[in-house]
């Protein structure tokens, strides 16, 4: 066999093992979708896994974007709340933040689903801050591991100032603007005592917000939250001291609460999910649940990506 033959028959070798992994990653998926034998509903579980931004559902076989969109994530739980097989909501959050506008949007339509009777039962992941927490305090109730890294109540907007490395290369920048305050947040001059204030008022209002919802949420005095929502986070064993966290438990007792809540009465609890289809980022992160073996975790080792900051007012 030449070398050109050789390749070929690798590359025939390299797509056939792809489409088994596909197969066999998205077998569970299909499987769990489908909702067999559930004469009782089911728990409708939804995602929220990675940074929270704006933007548009990307949920195909083709993304791989890391983190989740507010469209993505409204359409599940507008679905789930329509749904009157899905007696219970059960919201896994593995996520370290994100932007304010896609995160309120997404409260939004957890605050209709709780209008509509249903409850939320919320299973923190590794990681469930800032805007992760945000959402959760919209939940019933609320499950953790001790080692859950939680909390981070609170709002930062970042911007970078390069006027100094600007004047070192000889490089200037100059624009007509509308008004005073069109380019508050260049990187090309320094704020004005002006424009921080202006700045700090939006970060403060929004900060408020939060601990508002907190406190609400959680049915906390204002104040107590105040006491702790200072940026600091925490483990899941604190959150729960401090009565951000209800108990300590991971994925399956979730559930199992979460059956329970919604009236489900059965060893082997039916869910459904409502992805729009499966991600490439899904299958190779282990999301589909049976993608495993040497080749799976070289192909997930191979596209996973790094996590992306946001511009815009975040909670992370």
């Amino acid at each position: 066999m030449n070398i050109e033959a050789k390749r070929k028959y690798m590359l025939l070798c390299i797509v056939i093992l792809l489409i088994a992994a596909i197969a066999a990653g998205t077998s569970d998926f299909w499987k769990d979708s489908g909702v067999e034998n559930a004469k009782q509903g089911y728990v409708a579980v939804i995602r929220i896994d990675g940074p929270i931004y704006g933007g548009p559902d990307t949920d195909s076989i083709l993304s791989g974007s890391s983190g989740v969109t507010s469209e993505q994530i409204m359409k599940e739980f507008q679905t789930a709340r329509k749904d009157p097989q899905a007696k219970a909501i059960l919201v896994r959050i593995n996520s370290p933040g994100g932007s304010t506008g896609a995160t309120q949007e997404i409260a939004e339509e957890m605050d209709k689903i709780r209008s509509s009777g249903k409850p939320i039962i919320i299973s923190m992941g590794d990681m469930c801050a800032s805007a992760g927490y945000w959402l959760a305090s919209k939940g019933n109730y609320i499950f953790a591991s001790p080692a859950t890294i939680t909390g981070s109540i609170g709002v930062y907007m970042d911007y970078t100032n390069v006027e100094d490395l600007m004047d070192k290369l000889g490089i200037k920048n100059e624009k007509i603007k509308s008004g005073a305050h069109k380019d508050i947040l260049s990187m090309y001059r320094p704020m004005t005592g002006e424009e921080k204030e202006m700045v700090q008022t939006m970060v403060d209002d929004i900060y408020n917000q939060f601990v508002q919802t907190v406190a609400d949420g959680r049915k906390m005095d204002e104040n107590k939250v105040r006491s702790i929502a200072d940026g600091r986070i925490l483990t899941g064993k604190q959150a729960q001291d401090l009565g951000l966290v209800d108990a300590m438990g991971n994925y399956y007792d979730a559930l199992s609460y979460a059956a329970s809540s919604g009236g489900i009465q059965s060893e082997n609890i039916p869910v459904k999910s409502y992805g729009s289809g499966v991600s490439l980022k899904g299958i190779l992160s282990g999301e589909a649940r049976n993608l495993s073996g040497v080749f799976g975790k070289a192909l997930a080792d191979s596209f996973k990506e790094s996590v992306a900051g946001s511009s815009v007012p975040s909670m992370k």
